[in-house]
């Protein structure tokens, strides 16, 4: 399709349907929703000229309020912004709604990155029986986290799935009635969450979206890659969960928590094997099959709605007694229905009792203190016992759920071989029998610790002890990487740079002791934090690397973006699995791992220079005195922690005074987008490019970008960045007394990798060939423009009212005006086309 005709289909099925219902908000019998209504697109025409002019946020609100509303007092301005923040959140959540019933005519269900593509690609190349060989021991696995980047309860995801169906149907009534309830719904919860709420919000994803998407993608592989023949006995589709088990830095997860949440995934699946044989119960009413169908249904129903103490009825079994029925309908029925019930033993093999594979992840510094603690005998520390007690929840869910249930366990901030042998040491002292039938996963982070992971592994693989570990775990190691962390560390280059040549080494090493890899990336939603463009990343890796699966995380606003819906997860689903596997067979073909123009020596020799460049020229940013202070006072950083969307702490030690090494990557990247500058995504990236031009290398920048995926990746994922700042909004801080100079280093980087990026990328403007990501981004930081004027006025106010001599009240007023703030802009800064 050309650009033009993309357009033209997005702005029929999702703008020009926006544009409708929205007008629909002014009908809605809500206090001043007439008024507000009204008001709010004068104030975003207000404000896009006024930034123009380069005024402030306050001086933009104090004009507008003078001009619209000229006798009001503060309190009641105030509260019409309140109002104005109210209608925008819902903007939002209709535009997600709208962009969601769009999807599946945005997006072709059969293009390239789908299943059938895959297969015809394969088909051409000649290459079928090597994709069969490659699926029978590759999986993608995405693991839903609770990270704190997702500000819609479950009532608005409710509605925004139901809004999204009502809007394919053109069905106006409906649109209306839950437009009204949307009004009268909290778009934000009063209270935090327990890590056990934020695993029952997640299982509504498993059961209601990912249990029926798995089976349609098993049945398009079926049909289009094993010519409707059996399909080999393993998952394709995996799927992960770290609520009740990530206690890195959360003390509000316990080994009973863990215990919970476990019984709950085991509960969810086997509701849905319930409602799953309860559907085939409609059409197995033959002679004696009906009885077999029944027993099983009595068996799932026990399990999934009774909470029985003792439960032995077992995945293998539930795939015994499935597969007894195809041999009599094979046998006596003429092989009626088979292919649905064989559809159902698959979803066993993929789901089994667990439906998700529960992580226990912890800091290699606590688990340092807890070993120490024991070692002399002095076990006075709650979270020693809460450490040994989780390893022993371990043995306990893999007896209950299977042993897939839950079996690794991720060290966080690992940094030395001994990290994980204190793993081992501590299994041994929670009583866990050996050998242990759980994974040790590292988790390397810092562009140091990424750097030195090599060398640590080859230390563990000459480990007597750990090697026989490993092969009690079939001599396959998996490794996490973090690209979050890797990035506040190290800036976007330099960590993405970084992970890529980590995991090179890693490979070669794991090569050399017969061990086999999996890499398990630790990637949260926006480019900073590994997000953006994910699976051309995966498409496009350096063949070097081991490729045995794609894991990688998925979190907050992105698991309801990519995954709320049958279609959008389908789509997602489908484009991980074909990335990854398209890549493990290219890397075949690549015999010499030179091969290929993407990863030449002119590859490798400009990126490095890339990577060391801003490398450099990011740690001289952070190492900027006013980096901590500038993010502290003009920054929403420390807003986030009153938002109440997570159980976990905004930073590690949250007792003590804001410490860089302990802020969770989370609130930092999202301090930074609050602000519109998104430095993450790019400070330092211009600097490097625009050295490298200096330097006459353009054309080699413009033919790596137009030859190697990775980098071209790289750089549109930057331009994301770029595309979702707007430095006017912070301008007026050029000329602040303590900020100003930090704000123009801010600046001068942004319009120098705005510049470079353009001339590398050959193009006139961002995202040029990215024409649906381009138009909703523009949509979404257009609905959002007097949203993030309001929080930046609220901001001003406060700090001006913090310099009168008289404290006034209505600080807490505008603080809680900032807070309420963030809700709307983090949802319209998802990834969703």
């Amino acid at each position: 399709m050309t650009a033009k005709a993309i357009l033209d289909t997005y702005h029929r099925s999702v703008v020009n349907k926006f544009q409708v219902y929205n007008s629909l908000f002014l009908n809605l019998p809500f206090d001043q929703v007439q008024q507000v209504g009204v008001l709010l697109p004068l104030l975003a025409h207000d404000c896009q000229q006024a930034y123009q002019q380069a005024k402030s946020p306050e001086a933009i609100i104090d004009a507008f309020m003078n001009s619209h509303l000229p006798d009001m007092d503060e309190k009641e301005r105030v509260s019409v912004l309140f109002k104005f923040i109210q209608y925008i959140e819902r903007q939002i959540v209709l535009f997600d709604a709208v962009e969601e019933a769009g999807f599946t005519q945005n997006h072709a269900a059969e293009g390239r990155g789908s299943v059938p593509f895959l297969a015809q690609k394969t088909t051409f190349m000649e290459q079928m029986d090597n994709l069969r060989e490659k699926l029978s021991d590759y999986h993608a696995r995405v693991v839903l986290t609770a990270h704190p980047t997702q500000f819609y309860p479950g009532p608005v995801l409710g509605i925004i799935t139901e809004l999204s169906a009502a809007i394919q149907e053109n069905n106006t009534d409906t649109i209306e009635m839950l437009l009204r309830q949307l009004g009268k719904t909290p778009l934000y919860s009063k209270d935090k969450p327990t890590p056990y709420d934020e695993a029952v919000s997640l299982t509504w994803y498993l059961e209601h979206v990912f249990y029926d998407t798995v089976m349609d993608i098993n049945g398009r592989l079926a049909q289009h890659i094993y010519g409707n023949n059996s399909l080999p006995e393993n998952s394709f589709i995996e799927l992960g969960f770290w609520p009740g088990g990530d206690r890195d830095g959360n003390p509000n997860v316990t080994a009973d928590i863990t215990l919970k949440v476990a019984r709950r995934l085991r509960s969810s699946i086997l509701k849905c094997y319930f409602r799953h044989i309860r559907e085939l119960k409609k059409r197995l009413t033959f002679k004696h099959v009906e009885a077999q169908v029944t027993a099983i249904e009595k068996q799932l129903y026990i399990g999934a709605f009774t909470d029985p103490e003792v439960y032995d009825y077992q995945a293998s079994q539930l795939i015994a007694d499935l597969s007894d029925i195809v041999v009599m309908l094979e046998q006596k029925h003429q092989g009626l229905f088979v292919e649905q019930v064989n559809a159902m033993i698959q979803q066993v093999h993929s789901f089994g009792f667990y439906f998700a594979a529960l992580d226990i992840r912890q800091d290699s510094r606590v688990l340092r203190s807890v070993l120490e603690q024991i070692e002399s005998g002095n076990v006075t520390d709650s979270v020693a016992y809460d450490t040994l007690d989780s390893m022993r929840a371990i043995e306990k869910i893999q007896l209950s759920n299977g042993a897939q249930g839950a079996h690794r366990y991720i060290i966080s901030n690992c940094q030395q071989a001994a990290d994980v042998k204190h793993v081992m040491s501590l299994f041994l002292c929670a009583g866990l029998s050996a050998p242990y039938a759980i994974d040790v996963v590292p988790l390397f982070e810092t562009i140091d610790d990424l750097m030195a992971a090599p060398e640590v592994m080859a230390s563990l693989y000459q480990d007597a002890e750990y090697r026989a570990h490993l092969s009690h775990r079939q001599d396959q190691q998996t490794i996490m990487l973090g690209f979050s962390d890797g990035t506040k560390d190290g800036g976007y280059i330099a960590a993405n740079w970084a992970i890529l040549r980590a995991k090179e080494n890693l490979s070669a090493v794991a090569a050399s002791h017969g061990v086999t890899l999996v890499f398990f990336d630790g990637r949260g939603g926006p480019p900073a934090r590994g997000g953006g463009e994910t699976h051309q990343f995966y498409a496009s890796l350096s063949p070097k690397i081991q490729n045995h699966a794609t894991q990688l995380t998925i979190q907050g606003q992105t698991i309801s973006a990519n995954f709320g819906r049958a279609e959008t997860a389908q789509y997602n689903l489908e484009q991980l699995l074909s990335a990854g596997i398209s890549n493990a067979l290219q890397a075949d073909e690549l015999a010499d791992a030179q091969s290929g123009a993407a990863w030449d020596d002119m590859a490798y020799d400009v990126l490095q220079q890339l990577s060391d460049i801003s490398l450099a020229h990011y740690q001289a940013f952070k190492a900027h005195p006013k980096f901590v202070p500038y993010l502290e006072q003009v920054s929403t950083l420390k807003y986030y922690g009153q938002t109440n969307i997570s159980s976990r702490p905004t930073k590690r030690n949250a007792d003590e005074a804001l410490n860089f090494e302990d802020l969770r990557a989370i609130p930092f990247v999202g301090a930074w987008s609050q602000l519109k500058q998104n430095v993450l995504g790019y400070y330092g990236v211009g600097t490097a490019l625009q050295t490298l031009i200096d330097q006459g290398r353009l054309a080699d920048l413009q033919a790596l970008y137009q030859q190697s995926g990775f980098f071209k990746t790289l750089m549109d994922n930057c331009m994301m960045s770029l595309a979702k700042s707007y430095m006017p909004l912070t301008s007026y801080l050029q000329d602040h007394p303590e900020f100003g100079a930090f704000w123009h280093l801010i600046n001068e980087e942004f319009e120098r990798s705005q510049q470079a990026l353009l001339a590398v990328a050959q193009a006139t403007h961002l995202l040029a060939d990215q024409h649906l990501r381009a138009a909703s981004i523009a949509i979404r930081e257009r609905i959002v423009l007097p949203l993030i004027t309001i929080q930046q006025y609220a901001l001003q106010r406060i700090e001006t009212l913090k310099n009168e001599a008289t404290e006034s009240p209505l600080i807490a007023v505008y603080e809680n005006m900032v807070t309420r703030s963030l809700y709307g802009n983090i949802n319209a800064s998802r990834n969703a086309v």
